[in-house]
């Protein structure tokens, strides 16, 4: 069986497209290839790390990637998880993707106690992993 290619996309490629990422490598890997990438490459963030481990998925080596046009024509979906990769993403000549916008909460900009802020992370962490979830199950 062919996997379908699913690339997750996000401004900085630091949060949210990289516990996308993981959950689906982690729940769905023998359905999807999956790649993530950002309109920049801020870095992986320390905090995704520490929650997506919580979660029993390792991000740790996962790297943060801009956009790559190549990857975009090949994608099956294409899937942006904040509105500022929604309305910047590249245009792509891309009939067969499919084009999906999951909005969550920008987690990197969580403000108070580092309490307050890694419960903030696990807030969309668990959000995302929900929407993966149903993701593989439904194929939608």
């Amino acid at each position: 069986m062919d996997k379908k290619l699913v690339y997750f996309l996000c401004t900085g490629n630091s949060c949210r497209s990289q516990m996308a990422d993981g959950f689906l490598r982690a729940l769905g890997s023998d359905k999807y290839e999956v790649k993530s990438a950002g309109l920049e490459a801020h870095g992986l963030n320390p905090r995704a790390v520490i929650v997506m481990k919580e979660a029993g998925v390792d991000i740790s080596e996962h790297t943060s990637d801009v956009i790559d046009p190549e990857i975009l024509q090949q994608a099956d979906y294409i899937i942006t998880l904040c509105g500022h990769a929604n309305d910047n993403c590249p245009v792509v000549r891309n009939d067969k993707a499919e084009r999906w916008h999951w909005g969550f909460d920008d987690p990197a900009k969580a403000t108070g106690t580092e309490t307050e802020i890694i419960a903030e992370f696990r807030e969309v962490r668990d959000s995302i992993k929900n929407r993966i979830e149903r993701f593989v199950k439904e194929g939608k």
